[in-house]
């Protein structure tokens, strides 16, 4: 018998995920848990199951850090991100952290019993054509208690070091002139860096680098 856990806060979208998971067999086990820690417990009283549905908002735990958690203990257990933060970056990172794939919570139900089932077959599931989220000082991404590299959201050494000087509040030219660039150039870099980051401005893409963890301790 197929033994799946949700972990989903939402009381409606996680009753909606396990009827939609019933349909991926005829013998199909869904455990329902409404947060991580809940879940935790599950798995060190010995529960064990087949995958792992991790939704990245959860109450009192970031959830790259809960992803993170689920790797290192469990390595064998494959884990799938369900979120609605389906950027680049969340996906991105979700993946490198160890995720066996990720599933944008705007997908149909037939959408996601095919990602599942891929991710059952044994593939690394990732959305195919999958739309940045444009950020604000409102939009609430996950916080993060991990940090990531540049390079682990697709930025380009280069890109990366454009990225850590606009942090710093310099300008295209004075970014130019310490790295020796035109600023046509830069401005090249900076829309890179914007489209990776799935922002439309600095101050945005000021944002992300905060929410995201950016580590840039390594770039200069």
């Amino acid at each position: 018998m197929l033994k799946l856990l949700v972990i989903e806060d939402h009381a409606l979208v996680r009753e909606g995920l396990v009827r939609l998971l019933e349909q991926l067999e005829e013998e199909v086990s869904v455990v329902e848990s409404p947060d991580f820690e809940s879940a935790l417990n599950l798995l060190e009283n010995g529960e064990e199951f087949d995958l792992v549905l991790l939704d990245l908002a959860l109450p009192g735990i970031d959830g790259f850090v809960g992803l993170d958690i689920l790797r290192r203990r469990y390595p064998a257990m494959p884990v799938v991100v369900v979120s609605a933060f389906d950027d680049t970056p969340n996906v991105t990172r979700a993946l490198n952290l160890g995720a066996s794939g990720f599933i944008p919570k705007s997908y149909s139900g037939e959408a996601l019993l095919c990602a599942i089932r891929q991710v059952l077959a044994g593939n690394i599931y990732r959305p195919s054509g999958q739309q940045s989220v444009h950020l604000n000082d409102e939009t609430p991404l996950p916080s993060t208690q991990i940090k990531v590299r540049p390079d682990e959201i697709g930025l380009s050494e280069r890109q990366a070091q454009v990225l850590a000087l606009m942090v710093r509040g310099l300008s295209n030219r004075e970014i130019g002139d310490q790295l020796q660039l035109s600023e046509g150039t830069v401005k090249v870099h900076v829309t890179a860096i914007f489209k990776a980051l799935g922002v439309s401005s600095r101050t945005q893409a000021l944002v992300a680098v905060t929410r995201y963890g950016i580590d840039f301790r390594n770039v200069l």
